[in-house]
């Protein structure tokens, strides 16, 4: 098991994911979202939860989506959007909503946030967050929003975010909760 990232002074390395990325990165998210969410969804709502979640190639072709390394392991990812879009993966069409947001009203997105189940609770979520946060508040957004999983609230709220809104999604055949939560940069 990795070292307690923060505790060591230790962050991850973090970078501009590639198309490159995206064979690994999406093999890490199945894992992500098959083991770290088992203490908190069924396993029917765990499989529902890959028609929902995953990963999102527009956010690499934004230049908006990032990979965390610790040394030479994939630790984690995430990003930020410019776009209207909250959450979902390249499969969930019925999500897409790529028009540009207005950073004068209305917040980004964090997007597509997940951590390889052997860095858990290092430390990796949080430095990809506040990397993404950074860069949207870089680009003149004052607020972000995201979607976040039963596994991912805790990092989110100790981020400082606030659920503005509980959401069942059902589109894979079982119901995921879902939180919509809210933080002014």
């Amino acid at each position: 098991m990795p070292q307690d990232l923060v505790e060591h002074g230790q962050s991850p390395t973090l970078r501009p994911a590639t198309v490159d990325d995206l064979p690994a990165l999406d093999a890490m998210m199945q894992q992500a979202i098959t083991r770290l969410q088992a203490d908190v969804l069924s396993s029917a709502q765990i499989e529902a939860s890959r028609a929902i979640m995953g990963l999102d190639r527009q956010l690499v072709a934004d230049g908006t989506y990032f990979v965390a390394m610790r040394g030479d392991a994939l630790a984690g990812c995430g990003g930020w959007s410019k776009r209207a879009t909250l959450y979902g993966g390249d499969h969930s069409t019925a999500l897409r909503e790529p028009r540009l947001l207005d950073p004068a009203t209305e917040p980004a997105r964090v997007r597509a946030m997940y951590t390889a189940p052997g860095f858990a609770r290092r430390g990796i979520g949080r430095a990809v967050l506040a990397h993404c946060e950074a860069a949207a508040q870089a680009e003149g957004f004052s607020a972000v929003e995201l979607m976040g999983t039963l596994a991912g609230l805790p990092l989110y709220l100790a981020a400082g975010y606030a659920v503005i809104e509980e959401v069942i999604d059902d589109r894979g055949g079982a119901p995921v909760p879902l939180k919509r939560m809210r933080k002014v940069l």
